[in-house]
């Protein structure tokens, strides 16, 4: 697969850039200017799709969930997001927090408490205020934010982290079309595709942060009686889009990681504050209960239409929810995506959909079971009046029951403020980063302008009430991103059988020239021992390799194929055979830094994690080189460093009868 054309190298993709704002600013005026016709509209457009087409949603999202558990535990699970020597970018920790916060951080804030007593209050089925209502609000509550909702994350992010780091594709939306239009991905139909996830993503975080700023304002009223209105909304909105603004400049590394843990550092300290200072043991017990009564009805809740029993219920949550988790999938799956280079696929399942959802649970149960004990069990009524009456109160009037509450409501309040700045941020990059050929290095005024414009959005909406309009239009969206997301599916499964196969094709032991062309043991020992600088393996790479690169490349030429050697950054030089419509043969030289083994350095501790600059030779002790092998799929991990020219040319000729065995295997 190619990388994007050359006329990438400008700053963002004109088409993309100037469509998709005017399409933005024409939503957002019609809304504006004639929003009670656009509310109107767009909700008769949601209620015929819940009418019409609820099966289709229900059936969507459960082959979404299928077909992760499966890419999970098959051994495409054991392909890397990335060539075969990268390695992860991020600690685990940083990971998580980043992708929980960008995923539904802040909707745990608005719902943890809301939806449970809402679910408890008025259940699809049942008489409401009793232990099997209670039972049923906690199971539903899962199930909306459990296993479904990052698994179409999740599905979204393998995509395009697949496509991007394994196949050197731009790392937006149109990458996830390869497998079936090819190189078209780089003219109007990959342009339209981005152009439909940069929409879906502005208005998604536009509505939230419009939506999200009346928690915000109702908190400070709560806390210190700052009026509701307008104004304090609009003031709040600014200083979240100044905020979003400032993390975005700063870049990802500084500005959202160290948001996104500051923010998971205090949604721990609230989480245990409500089982220490609430019924502990009860809500242990309940997690557990709940998680097993989730799991023993996922299957029947996962297809349940209630065709037999038609209830208003089910487009009202269940489709709003699966529509809502889909037309966010293009904006948290690619931030996913980006945040999780060199992981394995499996690896980045377990993390990126088992892990969150398992916290989510927790979340879920500590709020929503206290809560739900607090009315039933301890007569508490009034905490369901509030909820029913206004949601974004919830928290609070939950957290008053609690001592200490006025902190832990400040605590709250910032955490909400964070979490809007996170998600304003993390989408604003996003976008940018789909108006730029996937790229996220570009001139601060491209990041500066899309967060001022989700920010124009968000205030245009609120002030002119079109907020709900467009909310539902985002969701709409869902349906057309539904049916590209299943033909990407079916593109990713096939190009991971792919993968599987060379995978298993070239799992025999690599590097057999000693066996074919034998050298002197004091000058194979000799090469094992001298631990070289970066210098002598760029002077052998030049002096020995590209030679041998090229000789094989000129014998190529003479049987009729089509060669080139290309050099890349740090003296990486690789050769690739052109195979017509098939896939390239590469094979490269590339400078590695590695640890020198602790018999050398005895008195040095573990450097095991440390990583390595693999560009430049600092003169430290702890660090050799070696010149590593790396094809198509990234580096081989092992070491060609001394061996003569004759060598090397049998170890390409080897490699290269291993990559016809796999073209041979898929045809």
């Amino acid at each position: 697969m190619n990388s994007e054309p050359s006329n990438s190298k400008g700053h963002f993709n004109p088409p993309v850039f100037y469509l998709s704002t005017g399409i933005l600013l024409l939503l957002v005026a019609y809304a504006v200017v004639f929003p009670q016709n656009a509310t109107e509209f767009f909700k008769a457009l949601q209620a015929g799709i819940v009418a019409n087409m609820s099966w289709y949603y229900v059936l969507v999202v459960a082959i979404i969930l299928l077909t992760v558990v499966f890419v999970g535990v098959s051994r495409f699970g054991e392909i890397k997001l990335g060539p075969e020597h990268a390695q992860p970018d991020y600690s685990y920790s940083a990971w998580f927090a980043m992708l929980f916060s960008a995923g539904m951080g802040i909707g745990l804030l608005f719902f943890g408490v809301a939806e449970p007593v809402m679910h408890y209050l008025e259940p699809p089925v049942g008489e409401t205020g009793t232990v099997e209502a209670a039972q049923q609000a906690m199971v539903l509550t899962f199930f909306h934010w459990g296993l479904h909702a990052w698994a179409i994350y999740a599905i979204v992010a393998v995509i395009l982290a697949y496509f991007s780091y394994r196949h050197k594709l731009p790392l937006t939306l149109r990458s996830a079309l390869y497998p079936m239009i090819g190189e078209r991905i780089y003219g109007p139909i990959g342009d339209a595709v981005d152009i439909f996830a940069i929409v879906g993503t502005v208005c998604g975080v536009a509505t939230t942060l419009g939506f999200g700023v009346l928690q915000i304002n109702s908190g400070l009223n709560h806390l210190f009686g700052v009026p509701v209105g307008d104004a304090t909304q609009v003031v709040l909105i600014v200083v979240t889009t100044i905020l979003a603004t400032i993390s975005v400049v700063m870049g990802l590394d500084v500005g959202i990681k160290r948001l996104s843990e500051l923010n998971m550092s205090l949604a721990a300290l609230l989480l245990l504050m409500v089982m220490a200072l609430g019924s502990t043991v009860y809500l242990l017990q309940a997690f557990v209960q709940n998680f097993g009564s989730y799991l023993s009805v996922l299957v029947s809740k996962t297809f349940n239409l209630y065709a037999y029993e038609p209830t208003d219920w089910l487009g009202g949550w269940t489709i709003f929810y699966w529509g809502w988790w889909m037309s966010w999938s293009p904006f948290v799956g690619l931030f996913i995506a980006r945040i999780s280079r060199g992981r394995t696929i499996r690896e980045f399942i377990v993390g990126a959909m088992l892990v969150p959802a398992a916290v989510t649970l927790l979340w879920m149960t500590f709020f929503g079971n206290s809560a739900i004990h607090m009315i039933l069990d301890e007569g508490l009524t009034s905490l369901g009046q509030v909820v029913d009456k206004d949601q974004s109160l919830a928290l609070f009037a939950f957290l008053e029951q609690f001592p200490l509450s006025g902190l832990f409501s400040f605590v709250a309040v910032i955490m909400v403020i964070v979490f809007f700045v996170t998600s304003a941020d993390s989408g604003a990059m996003v976008v940018n980063m789909l108006a730029s050929h996937g790229r996220d290095d570009t001139p601060m005024w491209q990041r500066i302008f899309w967060c001022a414009l989700i920010g124009v959005v968000a205030i245009a909406l609120l002030l002119a009430g079109g907020l709900a309009s467009l909310q539902t239009a985002a969701i709409a969206s869902a349906l057309p991103f539904s049916v590209i997301l299943m033909i990407a599916i079916y593109g990713l499964i096939s190009a991971l059988r792919t993968d599987t196969v060379k995978r298993l094709s070239q799992s025999a032991p690599v590097a057999p020239v000693t066996a074919r062309n034998p050298v002197g043991w004091r000058r194979r020992l000799r090469n094992l021992i001298e631990l070289p600088s970066l210098e002598e393996v760029r002077e052998y790479i030049r002096d020995v390799g590209e030679p041998a690169l090229r000789e094989f490349a000129e014998e190529m030429d003479r049987s009729g194929y089509t060669t080139e050697i290309v050099h890349g950054d740090n003296s990486y030089v690789f050769l690739r055979v052109f195979q017509g419509d098939e896939v390239d043969f590469l094979y490269g030289l590339h400078p590695k830094a590695h640890l020198k083994p602790s018999a050398v350095l005895p008195e040095h501790a573990d450097f095991s994690d440390q990583k390595l600059d693999d560009t430049t030779d600092d003169g430290s002790e702890e660090k050799y080189f070696r010149a590593e092998v790396h094809l198509h799929e990234g580096g081989q991990d092992y070491d060609v460093m001394g061996w003569t020219d004759d060598q090397l040319l049998t170890d390409i000729l080897s490699q290269y009868e291993r990559h016809l065995q796999f073209l041979h295997t898929l045809r």
